[in-house]
């Protein structure tokens, strides 16, 4: 079951390969443009959403290897209104436009991939753009093999 979620939430682009399934979290590979990311969907998302939903970590293979964190959230944000992420009793503030969240620099996306390798949930809060508060919470087993595997997975390029 969640092997087919976490299909149907990457798509089915032209170029697209899985890398492999662990537990609530996928790691893929683009062809075009050339990319790997682990992805999964929240195990609660906190509003209703005409979109899916999903926290994930793209690799990037440029100047600077890194891991990016990337969250659709389910539901636009206010303008303004602060976005954080929690993982365990770690907080962190992210950037966001519309429904679209993610660390502000590198420093915060290894802080966060350190935290979601020892953690066992994380949630992402904010104000939705109605007023209603809302988080989305994703479960964490199997973030670091797939955040692993994506890294490794694109790893000659």
């Amino acid at each position: 079951m969640i092997a087919a979620a976490l299909l149907l939430l990457a798509g089915a682009a032209e170029g697209r390969a899985t890398i492999g399934v662990y537990q609530s979290w996928g790691a893929f590979r683009d062809a075009a443009p050339a990319r790997c990311f682990a992805i999964a969907a929240p195990m609660r998302a906190g509003a209703a959403s005409r979109w899916r939903p999903f926290a994930s970590v793209v690799s990037r293979f440029g100047t600077e290897r890194r891991g990016a964190l990337f969250v659709r959230l389910s539901a636009a944000a206010r303008p303004g209104a602060t976005v954080t992420l929690a993982v365990g009793d770690r907080r962190f503030n992210l950037s966001a436009r519309d429904s679209a969240a993610w660390s502000p620099d590198a420093a915060t996306d290894r802080a966060v991939i350190a935290a979601m390798r020892g953690g066992r949930s994380m949630s992402v809060s904010t104000i939705a753009a109605s007023g209603r508060p809302f988080a989305d919470t994703y479960g964490l087993s199997g973030a670091a093999t797939a955040i692993d595997a994506a890294a490794l997975g694109c790893a000659g390029r």
